[in-house]
């Protein structure tokens, strides 16, 4: 069974539309991914919204959110099938011990930040806290960890079919010291990544930017790389590009990641674009 996915966002921090974004998109986080019958989304940036137009409301729609930070929930709100009283929709994200997952979301939707509340939409909308323990949507294993980045943030593993995919867009793995230095238990997300065919990671971050945002929850081209390689992922694909990078800059990058693998296992890396389609 084939598992494939697309890029639909994979801009970072605010969507960035313009002359200096065409070839890598502007849109924020979402990524689709089909293996067998159904629908699952991971994140609900904007690029959500070009998604949600492409969607049937006869079979039941599976949103996963890696953390409620605004550049990965803000396309739900114009995400159609939710404005669609036929469509069956669920939306995981990180469970919390003071506020559910809807009341988190709601804020989003509530005036004056949104004409419309949450309890307007028509849709059969259910919320769940990601379990602690890997579950199955279809045929789909799904397995959620947390990771390191501000405020409750998932990480999340899809297997179907043999394959894996490993999907972390905000993302340090390491606080400021040498990966390579360090045993996997204490490389946030390497139980995530190791072995995936696919690893979408952050690479928000040139090397010489990371030391002065030390703690951003983001990380340099040189950690996604390393996290890739100590992992031994199949493909590592470039997330979560900064909203200031124009499409040059991405491709300098993407060109830098390749120079750091070498000649590592697996494909060379590659940087995230809009419309692109993996098939593992």
């Amino acid at each position: 069974m084939a598992v494939r996915a697309r890029i639909w966002g994979c801009r970072g921090s605010l969507p960035t539309p313009g002359a200096r974004t065409v070839r890598y998109g502007g849109n924020t986080a979402c990524v689709e991914v089909a293996a067998g019958v159904g629908r699952l989304v991971l994140d609900a940036g904007t690029g959500i919204k070009a998604l949600g137009a492409t969607l049937s409301a006869e079979e039941p729609i599976h949103v996963l959110l890696t953390h409620l930070h605004l550049d990965h929930v803000e396309g739900l709100r114009f995400f159609a099938p939710l404005w669609d009283p036929r469509c069956e929709l669920h939306v995981w994200g990180p469970p919390s011990p003071l506020f559910p997952l809807r009341e988190r979301i709601a804020r989003a939707f509530s005036p004056p930040l949104f004409p419309l509340e949450l309890t307007d939409s028509p849709a059969h909308v259910t919320f769940h806290d990601v379990p602690r323990e890997p579950w199955e949507l279809g045929e789909i294993t799904i397995a959620a960890q947390p990771v390191s980045h501000p405020g409750p943030t998932l990480g999340f593993r899809l297997e179907a079919g043999g394959r894996a995919l490993a999907y972390i867009p905000d993302h340090e793995p390491v606080l400021g010291l040498e990966l390579g230095a360090l045993e996997p238990e204490w490389i946030s997300g390497y139980a995530l990544a190791a072995g995936a065919d696919l690893l979408l990671h952050d690479c928000q971050l040139t090397e010489a930017e990371y030391p002065t945002r030390v703690g951003w929850g983001h990380s340099s081209v040189a950690h996604a790389v390393a996290l890739a390689q100590r992992a031994e992922v199949g493909r590592l694909v470039l997330f979560h590009h900064d909203p200031d990078r124009g499409d040059d800059e991405v491709e300098l990058l993407g060109a830098r990641a390749r120079e750091l693998w070498g000649g590592g296992r697996g494909e060379p890396p590659l940087a995230a674009y809009e419309g692109m389609t993996i098939e593992l």
